[in-house]
């Protein structure tokens, strides 16, 4: 396997193209709203839910500037049950290309893709579902998040040009820097954002291996009426 080593990178990222969903809507409101307050130009590329709180917050005339569905980017609909929303290779060719890599440029022309500068992203809430009385383990492995932790590892490990925005707690202090900085995002803040993203999918993925260690086969098999075929 040939490594793909990066020796040129850019400090400041300026915050043009935000893939924004999320479980967890709080200070979203807010967010948006700056985020297009900062940058007039900015893109916010969304899906189901989040795309259609987004464009109520964002009234009409922002929204059609501001605003697009990831399924119109894409050119793909979201699978029934939004099971396949933003694993693309569109969305990917956003979150892992390089500033300075040639083919990467190409690559993204190619697809007329955009480089995507910060995701804005939460999990299914898994944790909160099995502790939940009564949950069965078809309600916990429903409430398994697959694209949203995708998109957060692509992200943090191209921290070289993307910020993982994965906490409404840090909604207000990334906020103050794109002020400060003209829309801008640090290298410091991108690698501090992509540690605390890698530490946030390994403690999801314990959550759910040790939720299924502790599941007899009994339990699975009760849920489900299943066929044998012939």
């Amino acid at each position: 396997m040939t490594l793909n080593i990066v020796r040129k990178i850019d400090g400041p990222i300026k915050v043009n193209h935000v893939l924004v969903s999320v479980s967890d809507k709080t200070g979203l409101d807010r967010l948006v709203k700056a985020l297009v307050d900062i940058n007039p130009k900015v893109m916010i590329y969304s899906t189901g839910g989040t795309f259609n709180a987004i464009r109520k917050w964002l009234g009409v005339k922002c929204a059609k500037k501001n605003l697009m569905q990831v399924s119109k980017y894409t050119g793909q609909p979201e699978m029934q049950g939004g099971l396949v929303k933003t694993l693309d290779f569109k969305i990917y060719l956003g979150l892992l290309s390089e500033t300075y890599n040639k083919a990467h440029v190409k690559d993204l022309k190619r697809v007329k893709g955009v480089a995507i500068d910060m995701i804005v992203v939460n999990l299914y809430p898994f944790k909160q579902t099995i502790t939940s009385a009564g949950v069965t383990p078809e309600e916990a492995r429903t409430n398994i998040d697959i694209g949203g932790p995708c998109m957060v590892r692509a992200s943090a490990k191209n921290y070289l040009r993307v910020a993982s925005l994965t906490e409404p707690a840090d909604y207000d202090r990334i906020l103050e820097e794109l002020v400060k900085s003209n829309g801008n995002i640090s290298l410091r803040t991108r690698f501090n954002l992509a540690r605390k993203a890698f530490a946030q999918t390994a403690e999801y993925d314990t959550a759910i291996a040790k939720y299924l260690a502790m599941r007899n086969f009994d339990e699975i098999e009760k849920c489900y009426k299943i066929k044998v075929r012939k």
